[in-house]
């Protein structure tokens, strides 16, 4: 014989206040997934500048010299990978996508600025004058070597810079990301030096850069001024971030 079961109450009592000010929790969801991402043309319009800039001048270097050496400067690099990060940011901000992590964003702003100061401070004013097609006589304006040296070095990265600063919320980039940057100098500079090794004296081009040049300031010295241009890197590294955190946003939203 079964047990009847009691009957459900009809009035469940009222349960008793909570006392004090309800904390509400923080919530793990990101804003991405509560804030529908818009659309951006105009910003991708902009990163799609950039990257042709760069391009360009990247292809005009390939046309005036061996892609073997010209792939080799350290600038060129600098701007394939602007160009790779500035399509893929702009196509992000064309279709309302996620934005590109900011390591890869930093890194390529951070190195298309440093190209651009090495340049503008240590090579642009050199005697014989800096080239990466090998003439040794100074480009003549608007020639093609003197537009593939302005695209590179002064378009480009300003328009990396402006992109930073005007186009990007702040608060993106952070500090364990300066340790990763420096990475790609690092292997840059191993790169340089046993290509060096590799190529017969008196090959031309053979040392890249003057302040990397083993045959001129010997090995010591050499990697004396790669110190101090690793150390003056990172110090904009940190810089960048420190100014990414205390500038205003200029946008309001992610693009």
């Amino acid at each position: 014989m079964t047990t009847p079961t009691p009957p459900i109450p009809r009035d469940i009592p009222d349960l008793p206040a909570v006392p004090g000010t309800p904390v509400l929790l923080h919530a793990p969801v990101p804003a991405t997934a509560v804030v529908a991402p818009a659309r951006r043309p105009a910003i991708a319009v902009f990163r799609l500048a950039t990257a042709v800039l760069a391009a360009v001048g990247v292809a005009l270097e390939l046309l005036l010299g061996s892609p073997d050496r010209v792939l080799s400067y350290f600038g060129v690099q600098a701007a394939i990978l602007l160009t790779l990060v500035s399509l893929a940011s702009a196509r992000r901000a064309w279709l309302a996508g996620r934005p590109v992590p900011s390591f890869l964003t930093g890194a390529a702003a951070l190195y298309a600025v440093v190209s651009a100061l090495v340049y503008h401070l240590l090579l642009g004013h050199t005697t014989p004058p800096f080239l990466m097609t090998g003439p040794a006589h100074p480009p003549v304006t608007w020639h093609p070597q003197w537009v593939a040296l302005q695209l590179l070095y002064v378009a480009a990265p300003a328009a990396a810079v402006i992109d930073w600063l005007l186009l990007t919320p702040p608060g993106r980039l952070h500090i364990r990301q300066t340790a990763g940057w420096m990475l790609y100098p690092l292997a840059y500079l191993a790169f340089s030096l046993t290509r060096a090794e590799l190529l017969l004296p008196g090959t031309p081009g053979r040392y890249l850069y003057l302040f990397l040049d083993v045959q001129q300031h010997g090995y010591r010295g050499t990697l004396a001024n790669a110190l101090l241009l690793g150390l003056s890197f990172y110090a904009l590294a940190v810089l960048m971030v420190t100014l990414d955190h205390i500038r205003p946003n200029p946008v309001g939203r992610r693009p």
